[in-house]
């Protein structure tokens, strides 16, 4: 389990896991496909970057859980704990969100991305999980891991003072359990510890998934 206690060292943060296969390739392919779109349009606003993501990002975990509910109760067999662990990694998304449409507001032209976007990417996914379990865990990692990158990025521009760090807000402060002078950069670390640890975690499953083919 990912230590949050590192969440102040990138180097602690930052790494990547090489593909090790064809499928691995591909899912790296497809992330960094998607990544130069979110460059291009969002630029450095990375608050009304996290709004629109991470509605995207809340997906996964919703599929992969219902997904694995659905395969456990066809084979008759216990779920290793999968379903709850996915749907809280969907749950804690969906805080992310919460959170960072009270700091950055997102716009009309916004909000439109996030309804096209939630409902391409679901049905892509669901998809891609139904016949490629592994694979679908590997984007997510992959996904994770430009999450981090991003996040660190917001944080150096806070920290330079080219965005402003104002107050946490309160449902960041309550969900993290954060001081209550908490600022926008103790939001960004601790939104950044848990993509970290989404990210390792969905490598860990995908790795399962291959060892038990």
């Amino acid at each position: 389990m990912f230590d949050k206690s590192t969440a102040k060292d990138p180097d602690a943060l930052i790494h990547h896991t090489p593909p090790k296969d064809v499928r691995d390739r591909f899912a790296l392919r497809l992330v960094k496909f998607m990544r130069v779109f979110a460059d291009k349009f969002f630029a450095k606003r990375y608050g009304h970057r996290a709004v629109v993501l991470e509605t995207v990002a809340a997906v996964p975990g919703m599929v992969g859980g219902m997904l694995q509910h659905l395969k456990a109760l066809r084979r008759l067999r216990d779920d290793e704990g999968w379903v709850r662990e996915l749907l809280d990694e969907a749950e804690n998304e969906r805080m992310h969100l919460m959170t960072f449409i009270k700091v950055a507001e997102p716009s009309r032209l916004e909000r439109y991305l996030i309804i096209a976007g939630q409902g391409v990417f679901f049905n892509l996914y669901f998809v891609l999980y139904l016949f490629a379990p592994r694979t679908a865990h590997r984007v997510v990692a992959y996904l994770e891991e430009e999450a981090v990158i991003s996040y660190t990025q917001y944080l150096e521009e806070v920290d330079a003072g080219r965005v402003q760090n104002i107050a946490a807000p309160q449902i960041a402060i309550d969900y993290w359990k954060l001081p209550p002078d908490a600022r926008l950069r103790e939001v960004i670390i601790a939104v950044r510890a848990d993509e970290a640890g989404h990210r390792d975690r969905n490598h860990e499953m995908a790795n399962e998934l291959a060892s038990s083919a």
